[in-house]
């Protein structure tokens, strides 16, 4: 065979292989789910002065964030950390360790599941204290918080794995009694958010008790980065537009091969990306979000589609804040959203609690 013949079909193979790739890794379009718009929490002429402080915050960060995963957790957690004055419970979650935070007058029975941010790589219980003291302070709940296993040292297939151990852990244990919880919560941000999303989806395909209500702060909808403000917020987008602007020239499906090592599952898994799943008969849900980050359109996608297939769910959004801006307590419109989360969990109490002094197994009349 001559080399020409042996260079054809080499040429031939690699773009048979190119070709599968890119289908293998196509999402499915859901541009149709692109509109409508949610209207704004604030007018863009109400954001506070105290947003541009945060945004130079975030410039500092972003220019000196470290390529070495340990010191850019502990980055992290200098950006994030405040103290609070709650209750703090160390706790292990069947192997994941993990904390209870209780504010003042937190009913126990009442609990909340707490999955932080980070991009599956960075992040803690401790990093998200103040977001998570928020949520039992306004809303009198006992948050549990998980420090869930994350990369590079861990798939984010396993992230997911930790999410439904702690899921079902919750269900059975509560920060002083060994018992059922009379309401129950599940939240996150970023990818967090992402954990969120998915898991109320496991719950409900395995029949497992699903929560009174779901919370999402700017959650990944979609790994496959197809939404279209990931591009048109790029520059709008003081948190995540320094670091992943410059992966938006590279390919898509290139960078789904990338990520299918790092993830365990491919990048259009519904368990990875949420959006793409089936979003029939999920529990009641609230996700916020900013209109000018770059995961603006996955919350938008999410929500359209979820209500498109009768599920109940809020997006609230917000001008110009930063990508989870309720960890930023600086911040008026942070203490705005905390409240109506914590209004959106309360709005849930009763429907599904047992009424006091009603015989047990018996439905009130």
């Amino acid at each position: 065979m001559e080399a020409t013949e042996i260079l054809f079909i080499g040429l031939l193979v690699f773009a048979v292989v190119i070709g599968w790739l890119v289908l293998r890794y196509r999402p499915a379009d859901h541009s149709e789910y692109d509109a409508p718009d949610a209207e704004l929490m604030i007018a863009e002429s109400e954001v506070s002065p105290e947003h541009d402080a945060v945004v130079g915050k975030l410039a500092s960060y972003t220019s000196n964030s470290s390529t070495d995963v340990k010191v850019a957790r502990q980055q992290m957690e200098t950006l994030f950390f405040r103290e609070v004055e709650a209750h703090i419970i160390p706790v292990d979650v069947d192997g994941i360790p993990g904390e209870w935070v209780l504010a003042e007058g937190a009913d126990p029975a009442r609990r909340l599941l707490y999955l932080h941010g980070g991009a599956f790589r960075l992040g803690s219980p401790r990093s998200h204290r103040h977001i998570t003291h928020a949520l039992s302070q306004r809303s009198g709940v006992a948050v549990l918080a998980v420090d869930y296993r994350m990369q590079p040292e861990f798939k984010t297939i396993e992230c997911h794995e930790d999410a439904r151990t702690a899921y079902q852990w919750i269900l059975e244990n509560g920060p002083e009694t060994k018992e059922a919880p009379t309401s129950l919560f599940v939240a996150g941000d970023s990818a967090g958010g992402n954990l969120t999303l998915s898991v109320i989806a496991w719950a409900r395909d395995n029949g497992i008790r699903a929560v009174d209500g779901a919370i999402a702060f700017a959650p990944l909808t979609d790994a496959t980065l197809s939404s279209p403000t990931w591009k048109s917020n790029k520059d709008s987008d003081p948190f995540l537009g320094p670091g992943l602007g410059p992966l938006l020239s590279i390919p898509k499906f290139v960078i789904a091969l990338a990520s299918r090592r790092s993830s365990g599952r491919p990048v259009n898994d519904p368990v990875l990306s949420p959006l793409l799943g089936n979003l029939d008969r999920l529990p009641k849900t609230l996700i916020q979000v900013s209109r000018d980050e770059m995961l603006y359109g996955d919350s938008k996608r999410y929500a359209n589609k979820a209500r498109n297939h009768k599920s109940d769910v809020t997006l609230q959004v917000w001008p110009k804040m930063v990508h989870v801006f309720q960890g930023f307590p600086e911040l008026p419109e942070s203490e705005a959203a905390l409240t109506h989360a914590a209004d959106f969990i309360k709005a849930q109490f009763g429907r599904n609690e047992p009424v006091a002094g009603a015989i047990p197994g018996q439905e009130a009349l």
